[in-house]
């Protein structure tokens, strides 16, 4: 692959061309030039007017439902749905049928995206069969590959299990994911516990839930580890999917201390309320669960000082017969590659250079993933998009089409991704 992409404003705060309108060379994988009025001699050439370009994006929480689930998503068509959503790397949950906890499953994940335009990092289980009873093999699994450690949509309830896992990965310079939720405390619910929940009459799941169990994972990684050895850079415990005022403070207050600790939230969450869910769309049912305004405004401040290092898609596809259902019936989840960017853009209140930082340095610090940047003689791993274009959000590429925003006009679109020598352009 040759390719010039002329006029193209570069978004990469580490590059000594951030912020500016270049071209750019690609030549067998790699960026051989950045410049001006570069020649395209027998290159394709792309006019990028109007384009942004940064780091091909991370996404670090996908359900990629392959194997086993696969009438609800597929390893091909969550890769569409992931390239189309601007994502050239994605973390997959372990929760499939059979669950990734053995290393023939992980190989079975990681050979189907080696070369491709998006290349697949499965998570691997805590426990066999994610389940909470028994730990996996989790140095051959780290061994065979596995990106990170998570029981994924299963909270890790044992705290013992959970201690001995900081304790076993340490040495390893592995990752452990957790979802904080004390399932005992959100039994039976359907959506935020407040004012909404009980006009409607449905159970609540209290921001007490997260709390709970956030204070309990920073307390048991803290007495796992010595104050000597933190390390920032590489985090020990990711937090996944913080949805509350209370969490982020308490993401806040443990960074202050230095504990080894990073976070998450979904693009999602920041779109709507708990009083959304008045008309009982199903497709507005996730987990955490659309919280208040209060809850809302507390994420976009902790995304904005740094107290959280990373936006993720969250990415739980399911059929109609998962979904086309009573409201207490139906699964939690929203199919979210394609519009992740486009929401961080309407509703995260930050400016698109560090919205890409949450998507792209951030993710790969936490991961441990090499450095990928706009750079003469960097591997060509790019994302092109417009964050300031309106386009209507038509069709879905993923298989299921759970998602409240099929039909709707956004703004943020993604218009190519290049990756492994391989590329993808978007109208």
């Amino acid at each position: 692959m040759k390719l010039l992409v002329s006029s193209v404003r570069v978004i990469d705060k580490k590059s000594p061309f951030h912020g500016q309108v270049k071209d750019i060379l690609i030549e067998d994988g790699k960026i051989k030039e950045i410049g001006d009025n570069l020649d395209a001699g027998n290159a394709q050439a792309i006019d990028g007017t109007g384009l942004s370009v940064s780091a091909g994006w991370v996404d670090m929480r996908v359900q990629g439902r392959d194997p086993g689930f696969e009438h609800k998503e597929d390893l091909h068509s969550v890769r569409e749905a992931a390239a189309h959503g601007g994502f050239t790397e994605i973390v997959l949950l372990p929760n499939t049928q059979p669950v990734v906890d053995t290393k023939d499953t992980l190989n079975y994940i990681r050979h189907s995206g080696l070369g491709g335009l998006v290349t697949l990092h499965p998570a691997a289980a805590v426990t066999k069969k994610a389940d909470g009873v028994d730990f996996t093999e989790m140095m051959d699994l780290h061994q065979a590959g596995a990106i990170a450690f998570t029981d994924g949509e299963n909270p890790v309830q044992n705290a013992d299990l959970l201690l001995k896992t900081i304790l076993y990965l340490r040495p390893l310079n592995a990752l452990l994911i957790n979802r904080p939720e004390d399932r005992e405390l959100t039994l039976y619910g359907q959506m935020h516990e407040g004012v909404t929940s009980t006009l409607v009459g449905m159970k609540g799941m209290p921001a007490l839930a997260e709390e709970m169990m956030l204070i309990r994972d920073l307390k048991l990684l803290e007495y796992a580890l010595e104050k000597n050895t933190y390390d920032t850079s590489a985090p020990v415990l990711h937090v996944s999917l913080l949805s509350t005022v209370r969490g982020v403070e308490l993401i806040r207050e443990a960074k202050a201390k230095g504990l080894p600790v990073s976070a998450d939230i979904a693009a999602h969450q920041l779109a709507f309320e708990d009083k959304d869910l008045i008309g009982f769309d199903t497709n507005l049912k996730v987990n955490p669960p659309f919280r208040s305004p209060e809850d809302n405004a507390a994420l976009r401040q902790g995304l904005a000082d740094g107290t959280i290092d990373a936006i993720v898609s969250d990415h739980n596809p399911h059929d109609e017969e998962s979904k086309n259902l009573e409201f207490d019936h139906a699964d939690f989840g929203i199919a979210a590659l394609e519009t992740a960017f486009a929401l961080a853009v309407m509703h995260s209140g930050l400016v698109v250079d560090d919205i890409v930082e949450k998507l792209t340095a951030q993710p790969r610090r936490i991961l441990r993933l090499p450095e990928v940047g706009v750079a003469k003689g960097a591997a060509a791993n790019l994302t092109f998009f417009e964050p300031n274009a309106e386009w209507v959000f038509g069709r879905s590429y993923s298989k299921s089409k759970n998602t409240p925003f099929l039909g709707q006009t956004l703004r943020g679109k993604v218009r190519g991704v290049i990756n492994n020598g391989k590329q993808e352009w978007f109208k």
